[in-house]
């Protein structure tokens, strides 16, 4: 394995960072500290957003300044300076949305270094870097987890300047270590040497008697000891621990394992069987049996799930065995648990919140409980060996492969039947009943052996991120108008709480999250999706203030809940962003939930945003807000928006072309500046022909068309739009779908519409009739006058016996009769007054109602009255009724949340 690693010498030489000169790198790490260190004295410097606890001892011991610090960086605003263009208006940029679905799998070396709840691969990140970016340009990412956003910087074949900001201390940790200059060489002979250290002082703590069967033979032995010549000895693989269970019936204990695993057919058995009365039970019929015992480190007495250990796996040579542990086993592990005492483990208690009820029943309250007897002590000499290290970025490296073994050297290692993998569970800290912690020693040889060889080229290459540890709400150093685009990987609602399952490594650094500024749903926090929306939309007001007008901003989401979607959404507009294209990213390899559960999303969103440039503000505030502002707006949007997308060989309908869409982007426009929407949906449809040109479906500025018909031209099917019915909006969206190709009687309507009216509908949102929903909103041929052209068009197509008939012929006219069909824009502006009319009628009367919240409802009533509202500033009325409605409708309902989230902006402001 060294190797590898021959030619990589470290330069001991002079070294240049943010324009000084230092004569070596060590003496720029020391200068750096001492200013970090006396920051650090100052208490306004501490009271910074999202500022991590810990002390000053542990905050400099993580940090490499001015690269890195485990709290906010001072030097962000220098590097800004030294690496940054300032804006300027004259400078040509001009891109669309990267439309394209990404596909890159999580198996690259650099993405396996250390693992993480959520991360991006960065050959992922560099399609979008390729796209947006140029050579030398400031990428941002405020939510930047392990990194990869730097990692992504760092490979582009001409490097980008990454600032990399996160809230959690073990999160910036990873990335600095992921975007450092790590020594290869020396970092490996380090780790071999303290485990070498170890070895040499505990040499009998992974052997056992080599009593054992092959475990290939597993399935055909019976469990007894074997004698093998000469006495031989094997180094522990892993212990299998088993949870001890009580019969509910009989009330006899067994070791779940006993009972549980059939080692024949490599699985749990799904009814279980008690040896003692014979009654058969699933596992959850069986009760976990507890045990007190001395808690070495607690120095008091305490009650935890018993366990036992059942079987270890070994290796003789390049052989592995099975084997029930003997008196020597047992006697090394009581030997571990009575001796931890005498070296330095961290006694720190979990903090509260979902991942630890999870496992506060099993009696673990406290990190080191996470640990068996054997693999406490040896994670504690680990810790002790690493910490005697002289050279800081050597130590803090061999922390980072410490942080990186420890969950797999826990008892959140699952035990599988057929010995193929067992991992900890992805974004949980879950321990079962089976749990198979390993030879920490060789757990974190290993890891450091990954490391070595997957950051080896980090030696040669030049530093182009810095990374601070802190809240995106805040961002106070960095100038405006100073990034050239950002890449966010944001918290997803409730899916994760990050601080919590954070803690199991943070806690061995000391330094630790701020909760606080945590942006997440949680209820051990007290945070709704209101609180969660409010923390986004104040680190996207962030991001929209440093980055450059005109440059975009791309967010990766995943998440099924359309609440925690519409919460990105509206925090996107809330901070001035205009979104203007949602693809996929494909990871390949699904994490637990996404591949286990039935609703989960199984591949991310990434939304595509855009600051509008300065030239569209400006003349919105000329302007005044009217009517020449929503051209205006349409034209730059258009822009900005894909002309063609294609998967395959196929064209896609792209969704934000749709004049529905755009126009919704025309309203949060005009909200978000605090100004009434100056025309109806219907006067905006009608005036879209005169100003631009539409293709299927789609909206084009003239320059865009060309374009498009090239491309539409090559194929021969023009994009399919898929609309789901799920609201009475969506109901009319579709019924214009219907009838524009196909003009019908209600009779050939109804059965049509009915199958439309699934599961999908809200569940607050009443059903309404299809007849009011044609006599609001469309128009009947009664028999009188010329047929209509849209039906003399549809029926003149598709009857051979009509076809060159005149719009006044009778027979024409009766095959006519009773047939609905959308009407034309003048008409349908008629339509749509009486229909608004009759929409705030109704909303009067959800605002006069008093006492209960009301259950069924019509949201198109709502939105209508919240419009009218908005428009003579009445927020006081838009929160009355809002207050009237389910948290759930409200938060799943993007229009509506817009109109809810602004008032309650406007009425706080004392607007």
């Amino acid at each position: 394995m060294n190797d590898l690693y021959k030619d990589q010498k470290s330069s001991s030489g002079s070294v240049e960072c943010l324009g000084v000169t230092f004569t070596s790198d060590q003496a720029r790490r020391q200068h750096f500290l001492k200013l970090l260190a006396e920051k650090l004295k100052d208490q306004s410097f501490r009271k910074q957003e999202g500022f991590p606890m810990g002390t000053d001892e542990a905050i400099l011991s993580m940090s490499d300044p001015p690269y890195y610090t485990a709290c906010p960086n001072p030097w962000l605003a220098d590097f800004v300076k030294y690496y940054g263009k300032p804006y300027d208006p004259q400078d040509r940029y001009s891109r669309e949305p990267y439309a394209s679905d990404v596909s890159e799998g999580k198996n690259d070396p650099i993405y396996n270094a250390h693992s993480y709840h959520t991360k991006v691969p960065h050959k992922a990140i560099m399609r979008y870097l390729s796209h947006y970016t140029d050579p030398g340009d400031l990428v941002l990412d405020g939510f930047c987890g392990t990194g990869m956003t730097g990692v992504a910087c760092a490979h582009m074949p001409r490097a980008r300047r990454a600032i990399l900001v996160d809230l959690s201390p073990i999160a910036t940790f990873i990335a600095k270590n992921l975007n450092g200059t790590l020594d290869a060489f020396g970092f490996l002979n380090a780790a071999e040497s303290i485990v070498k250290t170890i070895s040499a002082s505990h040499p009998d703590l992974y052997l056992t008697n080599h009593t054992g069967w092959r475990v290939r033979d597993r399935k055909s032995v019976t469990h007894k000891h074997y004698k093998h010549p000469g006495s031989q000895r094997g180094e522990v693989e892993f212990v299998l621990y088993s949870d001890v269970v009580a019969c509910s019936n009989c009330g006899a204990q067994h070791p779940f394992y006993s009972i549980a695993v059939d080692e024949i057919e490599d699985c749990l058995r799904s009814s279980i069987t008690c040896p003692s009365c014979g009654v058969a039970s699933k596992e959850s019929g069986w009760d976990v049996c507890y045990e007190t015992t001395f808690d070495h480190l607690l120095q008091a007495t305490h009650q935890q799930a018993k366990t036992v250990p059942v079987l270890i796996n070994y290796t003789v040579g390049t052989s592995r065995f099975e084997k029930l542990l003997d008196d020597d086993d047992l006697s090394a592990i009581a030997h571990a648990a009575s001796n931890i005492r005498q070296f330095k483990f961290p006694v720190v208690e979990l903090i509260p919140g979902r991942e630890t009820r999870r496992n506060v029943s099993r009696g673990i309250t406290h990190l080191h409980h996470f640990f068996t007897p054997r693999e406490l002590l040896a994670a504690a000499m680990l810790l002790q060996e690493i910490e005697r290290v002289d050279d800081a970025l050597t130590r803090q490296a061999l922390t980072f492969a410490f942080t990186a073994c420890l969950p797999y050297a826990s008892k959140m290692r699952r035990f599988r039947a057929d010995r193929k993998g067992g991992g900890p569970l992805s974004g949980t800290l879950y321990v079962g009943s089976l749990t198979t912690p390993p030879n920490v020693l060789k757990s974190f040889l290993r890891n450091a052996e990954t490391i070595a060889s997957s950051l080896a080229y980090q030696s040669s290459a030049p530093r182009t991120s810095i990374i601070s540890t802190q809240s995106a709400t805040s961002l106070a150093t960095i100038t405006d108008s100073s990034i050239d685009y950002i890449f966010v990987d944001p918290p997803f609602g409730s899916n994760l709480d990050y601080s919590e399952l954070n803690f199991f490594w943070e806690a061995m650094l000391g330094v630790f999250t701020k909760q606080s500024s945590e942006a997440i749903v949680s209820v051990s926090q007290q945070k709704g999706l209101d609180d969660y929306r409010r923390l986004l939309t104040s680190c996207f007001k962030e991001f929209f203030r440093v980055l450059k007008p005109g440059r975009w901003l791309t967010v990766e989401f995943s998440n099924t809940q359309a609440s925690v979607w519409n919460a990105i959404q509206i925090a996107l507009q809330e901070a001035g962003f205009v979104v203007a294209n949602v693809s996929a990213l494909d990871k390949k390899q699904g994490s637990f939930k996404a591949v286990m559960t039935t609703t989960a999303v199984k591949q991310d969103l990434v939304i595509s945003s855009y600051k509008p440039n300065g030239g569209l503000e400006e003349r919105f505030a000329r302007l005044g807000g009217g009517g020449e502002c929503v051209w205006d707006f349409v034209r730059t949007h258009l822009q900005y928006l894909p002309v063609v997308k294609t998967q395959g060989a196929e064209l896609e309908f792209i969704a934000e072309r749709d004049p529905r869409i755009v126009f919704d982007r025309v309203v949060a426009w005009f909200i978000r500046h605090n100004a009434p929407v100056p025309m109806s949906t219907q006067q905006f449809q009608a005036e879209l022909p005169q100003r631009f040109v539409e293709r299927d479906r789609m909206l084009f500025t003239p320059d865009q068309v060309t374009l498009y018909d090239k491309k539409r031209a090559q194929v021969t099917q023009a994009p399919q739009m898929e609309l789901f019915v799920s609201d009475e909006r969506s109901a009319i969206d579709w019924l214009v779908d219907f009838l524009k190709a196909r003009p019908s009687t209600y009779q050939e309507i109804h059965p049509e519409f009915i199958t439309q009216l699934g599961a999908g509908w809200k569940k607050h949102e009443a059903k309404p009739e299809l007849s009011a929903l044609l006599e609001n909103n469309f128009l009947r041929y009664d028999g009188s006058g010329d047929v209509p052209s849209q039906i003399h068009s549809y029926l003149s197509t598709n009857f051979k016996d009509l076809r060159g008939l005149d719009k006044s012929d009778p027979r024409l006219k009766t095959k006519a009769q009773d047939r609905w069909y959308v009407p034309d824009p003048n008409k349908a502006q008629d339509l749509e007054k009486k229909r608004e009319k009759a929409l705030l009628k109704e909303f009067d009367d959800y605002a006069g109602a008093t006492g209960r919240k009301l259950k069924e409802f019509r949201l198109e009533v709502l939105r209508a009255g919240f419009k009218a509202a908005w428009g003579r500033k009445d927020y006081s009325t838009i929160i009355k009724v809002a207050q009237k409605i389910p948290e759930e409708a409200l938060q799943e309902d993007e229009k509506l949340l817009l109109w809810y989230d602004q008032a309650l902006t406007r009425a706080e402001a004392g607007a």
